[in-house]
């Protein structure tokens, strides 16, 4: 079942391993087929070294296993309930990427610094709010994708022009049209995370110093890669 959509997912994690983005088995992909209301994700805790992409799992979208021999990942619930509010999204890809969980872990937003940013999010990547101890305690993985959609709808913006955010105190989450957009998204998300933190480093030794992208700019760079009128690249 799904057998072509299972190798996508497959090779989709062992990328978060060739760009440096897990440790151990630190993270997890997972891509939907809408027409099946299915969806594929990672085994849990299997080393990405021992992994086969027959160790795929298929779940639907209301929790049930499908198909697969070995439990789904933990983070199985987050997933489902992102597929079932974004519905424009094909691919996930969750990391504890060490630069992304460093602001993570500081309940802060990644601050849109520059033009590398703006061709990838319409503004400043969302910290989204930690976790109640009720919430933690009950359906933790649910309510994690619970928060996440709350902070999209409280915000008024979209996954499509955001596809990344983070949840305080513990890491990112993105999404792109399939997993491997997903998982460049991840890579682009831990670059511009890096890149906020050695501005405001660089920027503290100089009160001259003006970080902030203005707004035009980042219109600009955004729009001429994902607006209606891009020319971006070979269209």
């Amino acid at each position: 079942m799904l057998e072509e959509l299972k190798e996508k997912v497959y090779k989709a994690n062992l990328q978060l391993v060739q760009y440096g983005l897990v440790v151990l088995t630190w993270g997890n992909v997972s891509a939907v087929d809408r027409k099946a209301n299915l969806v594929v994700i990672k085994p849990s805790g299997v080393p990405y070294d021992n992994m086969k992409a027959s160790d795929m799992v298929v779940m639907d979208l209301n929790g049930n296993k499908v198909e697969g021999e070995l439990n789904p990942s933990s983070d199985t619930p987050t997933h489902l309930e992102l597929y079932r509010k974004f519905d424009s999204i094909g691919g996930i890809v969750h990391t504890h990427s060490s630069w992304a969980c460093a602001w993570a872990q500081a309940g802060c937003d990644i601050p849109a610094y520059g033009t590398t940013h703006a061709d990838f999010a319409n503004g400043d990547i969302p910290c989204a709010r930690g976790l109640t101890e009720e919430e933690v305690n009950s359906d933790y993985e649910l309510n994690t994708g619970k928060v996440i959609v709350e902070e999209f709808e409280r915000r008024g913006i979209k996954p499509d022009e955001f596809p990344a955010v983070l949840i305080h105190r513990h890491g990112p989450f993105t999404w792109g049209k399939d997993p491997f957009k997903a998982v460049e998204n991840a890579l682009i998300l831990e670059e511009v995370a890096k890149m906020a933190s050695r501005t405001q480093r660089v920027a503290q030794y100089d009160e001259n110093s003006n970080i902030g992208i203005e707004r035009y700019l980042l219109d600009k760079h955004y729009q001429r890669k994902h607006g209606k009128n891009a020319y971006y690249g070979q269209l």
